[in-house]
């Protein structure tokens, strides 16, 4: 292949970001539209809800999200009271994040409609073309 062959659409890179963005989209309304969050509060959320607590820190790495974009997403979240900080007693520089009852809520109440939309995202495909692409984006994502 030539550079004048290159054809972005081709690109897997290129498919997978625009895949991701249109199903990311679609889900980002439901938690913008009910609590008003941002795509990496909702990352923050769905981690600590999913996981137990972490840190700011742990997060960033699983997510594969800044640091700096998390510390906003875990100031955001405190600030509607959906998560607590607790200073970590053998590192005092680090906290630990925890959902709040109201946070558990909001999580719950997501996870139903993510479920459903996952649903509704994977009926494009048969049950094994679901299967051989959740395989083959896990492995892409090193999971």
């Amino acid at each position: 292949m030539t550079e004048a062959d290159f054809e972005l659409r081709d690109f897997l890179p290129f498919l997978l970001n625009q895949a991701a963005e249109e199903v990311s989209l679609g889900f980002a309304q439901v938690y913008k539209a009910r609590y008003g969050m941002l795509r990496t509060e909702w990352r923050v959320l769905a981690h600590l809800g999913s996981r137990g607590p972490m840190t700011a820190s742990d997060i960033a790495a699983s997510a594969k999200v800044h640091k700096t974009k998390i510390s906003r997403a875990v100031s955001a979240l405190e600030t509607r009271r959906f998560l607590s900080r607790t200073t970590v007693e053998t590192d005092r520089r680090r906290e630990l994040l925890r959902l709040t009852d109201m946070g558990k809520a909001a999580f719950d109440d997501l996870v139903a409609t993510a479920r459903a939309y996952d649903r509704d995202v994977a009926r494009q495909f048969t049950t094994e073309e679901q299967a051989v692409l959740r395989r083959c984006l896990a492995r892409l994502a090193g999971l």
